[in-house]
């Protein structure tokens, strides 16, 4: 081989192998990382790779002269200066809580259960005031309550609606829960703590998402549902462990995919939070790991971290007019607590035979586009004798208030007949006896 070639040839061997250097002590490090579930902030495994590469470096370079000796620990610099951008926060570790909202105000209620929430209250309109309180649970979980939200409750208010909100222990402006404390049961005792605090007897109730979880494991409850004037179960997440194994169709084509790039700051672009959150997400750590704490990660958490979810919540037809749900003040969503709830509710057992006790009159809104597998709606419906009707809701998503067209308005008028005992604006559909028809025409 001339002496011109081997020259550049040895420069890309010795290139390559620092580069595989490199990720074997990345990969290294991240295996560690899962090892020890991040202990002391992921420094216990970052101390453990610089020894490996060091003794790795040592090796290597033990027959060479001074000069050459030098050389096997520059990828262990590389490596752990690419690593310990992992063990650094970039957010506050302690709990920052969003701003107050500039149009209601932000009460704080200790209830009985222990947990520390933010209560929101609009009151109704002069002249048009509703005899039942109504009470919002919403969506997440472990979330706070949305701008876009607030002004669809603001909207009940004016039609007369005495309404209540609060965010779920961990979201919002409500304090923190240890982790393990974060379970579908500890909602539902929440839910009905609120209710003994508020002290107005039973309440017309909507739940929506997860919210609409919390709600239907309490008409399962007879001491919970004796709570509940009326019930309104919108879009509702799986209720039990056997319903969340269900694996069935979902709703027309949603935004997903379509809809472009949310922007703004995403924590996923940071190592740290890239690492800890995808790590959690995939179940290679625990939601209460070592990496990074509960409050840090709901700090660092970004509404852009949830494109493709916000997305998915919106008919395929809106995916170029997307609204903004919230806003950076506002925002806050802890991932780790939210699994973990989730975990709870796939880990616990049947309601159905509870929920074919109950007697709570109960109205079920299902979206066109959801994004919801069908049958966590069809399993409430099916087992839930006090359904009394159920509305399809025609060109929305899974946020079906959502202030596009008239939207807000359709929704605002299936409610309000309901809760009024009125004729409903929609059909009645699907109803119980014709769930398999309505799973066939759906798929």
């Amino acid at each position: 081989m001339p002496k011109v070639l081997t020259l550049p040839i040895r420069c890309v061997a010795r290139l390559c192998q620092a580069a595989a250097a490199v990720v074997g002590l990345a990969g290294l490090f991240l295996v560690l990382i899962v090892l020890t579930n991040g202990a002391r902030s992921g420094l216990a495994a970052w101390l453990t790779t610089l020894a490996v590469g060091t003794v790795a470096a040592l090796w290597r370079g033990r027959r060479r002269s001074w000069p050459g000796r030098i050389r096997p620990f520059l990828p262990v610099v590389v490596a752990t200066a690419l690593t310990a951008s992992v063990c650094v926060p970039t957010v506050p570790t302690t709990r920052r809580y969003p701003p107050d909202l500039p149009f209601v105000a932000t009460q704080r209620w200790s209830l009985a259960t222990g947990s520390r929430v933010a209560v929101y209250h609009y009151l109704p309109a002069t002249g048009f005031r509703r005899s039942t309180p109504f009470v919002y649970l919403h969506g997440g979980p472990v979330r706070g309550i949305s701008v876009l939200d607030h002004r669809f409750l603001q909207s009940l208010a004016r039609r007369g609606y005495d309404v209540y909100a609060y965010e779920q222990a961990g979201g919002g402006r409500s304090d923190l829960l240890p982790m393990e404390e974060y379970t579908i049961s500890r909602f539902v005792r929440d839910f009905d703590a609120f209710i003994d605090h508020l002290g107005k007897g039973p309440v017309d109730v909507l739940g929506f998402s997860s919210g609409a979880v919390v709600l239907t494991r309490a008409l399962a409850t007879p001491r919970f549902a004796a709570r509940v004037h009326r019930a309104i179960i919108a879009e509702p997440g799986p209720m039990d462990g056997p319903t969340s194994r269900i694996s069935g169709q979902q709703g027309r084509p949603s935004a997903r995919g379509l809809a472009p790039a949310m922007t703004g700051p995403q924590s996923t672009r940071v190592p740290r939070y890239a690492v800890a959150l995808g790590f959690i997400r995939l179940g290679l750590l625990p939601p209460d790991t070592d990496l990074i704490g509960q409050a840090e990660g709901v700090n660092a958490l970004q509404a852009a971290d949830l494109g493709s979810d916000t997305a998915s919540a919106y008919c395929a037809r809106d995916a170029q007019r997307i609204p903004a749900e919230d806003n950076s003040q506002n925002f806050t969503f802890s991932a780790a607590a939210s699994l973990h709830v989730q975990q709870t509710i796939r880990d616990s057992p049947s309601i159905a035979p509870q929920l074919k006790r109950s007697r709570t009159p109960a109205m079920l809104m299902i979206a066109e586009c959801s994004t919801q597998v069908r049958q966590w709606a069809t399993a409430i419906l099916a087992d839930d004798p006090a359904i009394q009707r159920t509305q399809y809701m025609p060109g929305v998503g899974h946020h079906m208030w959502n202030g596009l067209d008239d939207n807000n308005e359709r929704a605002l008028a299936v409610i309000d007949a309901f809760l009024q005992g009125e004729p409903a604006p929609l059909s009645n559909y699907p109803t119980r006896a014709g769930i398999s028809a309505f799973l066939r025409d759906h798929r």
